[in-house]
C-alpha cells in the first residue's frame, strides 16, 4: 500500500459523544492503545480530525 495513515487510539471512549465513538469503530479501532493502518483518504483525514482529541497519528 503506496499512501498509508497509521491511527492509534489513546483515550477510552467512555463518556464520549455516540457519533464519536461509531467514528472511531469506523476507524477500525477497538480498545486503548489500538492501531489501525488506514488508506491516507480525505474523508480518512475528515474522520481522524472529527475525533482529534481521542487519536493520534503515528509514524
Amino acid at each position: 500500500m503506496a499512501n498509508t495513515i497509521k491511527v492509534k487510539l489513546v483515550k477510552g471512549l467512555i463518556g464520549t459523544r455516540q457519533d464519536h465513538r461509531a467514528t472511531v469503530r469506523g476507524l477500525g479501532l477497538r480498545r486503548v492503545n489500538s492501531v489501525s493502518e488506514l488508506q491516507d483518504t480525505p474523508a480518512v483525514r475528515g474522520m481522524i480530525n472529527k475525533v482529534s482529541y481521542l487519536v493520534k497519528v503515528v509514524s
